[in-house]
C-alpha cells in the first residue's frame, strides 16, 4: 500500500484532514501526519486535536507566525528535507492557508503525487490571500478533490483535465456528522447561561474585517443594533482580540474565549442566527440548517447560498442589520447539498488508492488528448542553421 503524507497547519485544516486520514488507514495505507505549526495557540490547536481524537502528529514543524512570505518560506524550508526523508507516494494538502501552498510547491518539485482537498473553490477576490493560495495549489496538483459541483465547474472552466477533477463532497461535513451527538452533549449553553434558539453567534477573523479599524468599527456598530433584538455571543479569535479591546464592544455583544470544536458546534447548532466571515462556518451552518449571515462581499462557497441557509450581507452596517432582521423574521428553509453526506473521505480514499502512481498517470501539465507524457515523445532534432556574417 502507498505511503501518504497528510498535511495540516491551522484550525480549519484539522476537521478536514482527520476523516481523510481515517479513511486511508482503514484501507491499509501508511499515513504520516505533518503539522506545520502555522497555528500554535493552544486554544486554536491542542483543543481541536483532543476534541476530534486526532493522534499526535508524526512531525511538527513549528513554523509560527510571520508575513505571508516569511511563513510560506519557513514551511517550505522545513517541509523539503522531511519529504526527502519520508519519500511518500502521495501528499495530501487541505484548504487554502499558507501551509497548503508551501507544501504543495515543495511536493510538486519533489515528484510525489499531490492531492488537494477542497479544490476549485473561488471567491473571485484576488485581494484575499486564500484565493491566491488555492488557485496556485490547484495548478500544481494531480488530484483536484472538489467539495461541490460549482468547484468542479470552476476547474473545468480553468482547463483542468477530467482525470484530475473528482467531485467527492465535503470532508468538513464528514467530521461534523461524526461528532454531532457528542457536540450536542456539551454543557457550554449551561456554562454561559444560554438557551437554545435565543442568542446569535458571531465570528470575526478575516484581515479585511478586523485589521482596518474603520471597517471593524462599522461591523461592531451593526452588531450592537442587532444585539438589541437578539443577544450576541462572540468567541474571540486571537487575531481579533487586540482590535476589539481597542475599539470596545457594544452592549448586548458578549465576548468569550475561543471555543473548542465540540463546544463551537454546539453553539452553532443552538444559535438562532450565526454571523460570520468564515468559510467553514458557512458550510457547518448549512449542514446544521441554522440561518447564517456572512459578513463579506463574496464567498468561495456559493453553494451555501444557493442550496443552504447562508445569506451574503457584505460589510455595510445598515445592510447587515437589514439582512439579519429579514433572516430573523423569515428564516431560510434548511437544505443540505448533495454529497454532504458524511462519506466524502471514503470517496477521496478510493480516488487516491486507485488512481495510479507518479510514473503511470498523467501529471498536471500533460496534455488531455493523449495522456502521453511529453517527456516520452521523441522530439525532432534541431537542424543546424547558418547565418551570414
Amino acid at each position: 500500500m502507498p505511503r501518504i503524507v497528510c498535511v495540516a497547519g491551522a484550525r480549519p485544516n484539522y476537521m478536514k484532514i482527520k476523516p481523510v486520514m481515517d479513511a486511508l488507514e482503514r484501507r491499509g495505507a501508511e499515513v504520516f501526519l505533518v503539522h506545520t505549526g502555522q497555528h500554535y495557540d493552544p486554544a486554536m490547536n491542542d483543543v481541536f486535536f483532543t476534541d476530534l481524537g486526532i493522534r499526535p502528529p508524526d512531525r511538527f514543524l513549528g513554523v509560527g507566525s510571520g508575513s505571508h512570505a516569511e511563513q510560506t518560506g519557513r514551511v517550505m524550508t522545513a517541509f523539503e528535507p522531511l519529504l526527502e526523508e519520508l519519500s511518500p507516494d502521495i501528499v495530501v494538502v487541505v484548504g487554502d492557508i499558507n501551509s497548503t501552498l508551501a507544501c504543495a510547491l515543495v511536493t510538486a518539485k519533489a515528484g510525489p503525487l499531490l492531492a488537494h482537498v477542497e479544490a476549485g473553490l473561488r471567491s473571485r477576490d484576488w485581494g484575499m490571500p486564500e484565493e491566491v493560495n488555492r488557485v496556485a495549489t490547484d495548478r500544481v496538483s494531480d488530484y483536484l478533490l472538489a467539495p461541490s459541483p460549482d468547484a468542479a465547474v470552476n476547474l473545468r472552466a480553468e482547463g483542468y483535465r477530467e482525470d484530475q477533477i473528482h467531485l467527492v463532497g465535503n470532508v468538513m461535513i464528514d467530521t461534523l456528522l461524526a461528532n454531532l451527538e457528542r457536540a450536542r452533549a456539551s454543557d457550554i449553553l449551561h456554562r454561559y447561561g444560554l438557551s437554545r434558539g435565543e442568542f446569535g453567534l458571531v465570528t470575526l477573523h478575516r484581515p479585511a474585517n478586523v485589521d482596518d479599524p474603520e471597517v471593524l468599527a462599522g461591523l461592531l456598530k451593526a452588531l450592537g443594533e442587532i444585539a438589541g433584538r437578539c443577544p450576541l455571543l462572540l468567541p474571540v479569535h486571537p487575531r481579533a482580540a487586540g482590535r476589539l479591546a481597542e475599539i470596545g464592544v457594544p452592549g448586548g455583544v458578549r465576548l468569550v474565549p475561543p471555543a473548542g470544536y465540540l463546544d463551537f458546534i454546539a453553539l452553532q447548532d443552538s444559535a438562532r442566527v450565526v454571523l460570520t466571515d468564515s468559510g467553514g462556518v458557512q458550510e457547518e451552518t448549512t449542514a446544521l440548517g441554522v440561518p447564517c449571515v456572512t459578513l463579506r462581499d463574496n464567498t468561495e462557497r456559493p453553494i451555501t447560498v444557493e442550496q443552504g441557509t447562508n445569506v451574503l450581507a457584505g460589510r455595510d452596517p445598515s445592510r447587515i442589520v437589514a439582512t439579519v432582521n429579514a433572516v430573523l423574521d423569515v428564516p431560510p428553509a434548511p437544505r443540505r447539498p448533495d454529497l454532504w453526506d458524511g462519506r466524502a473521505s471514503d470517496r477521496i480514499a478510493d480516488v487516491l488508492l486507485e488512481g495510479g502512481t507518479a510514473t503511470t498517470r498523467p501529471r498536471p501539465t500533460d496534455r488531455p488528448s493523449t495522456g502521453i507524457r511529453p517527456s516520452t515523445i521523441e522530439q525532432p532534432r534541431p537542424t543546424k542553421r547558418t547565418f551570414p556574417i
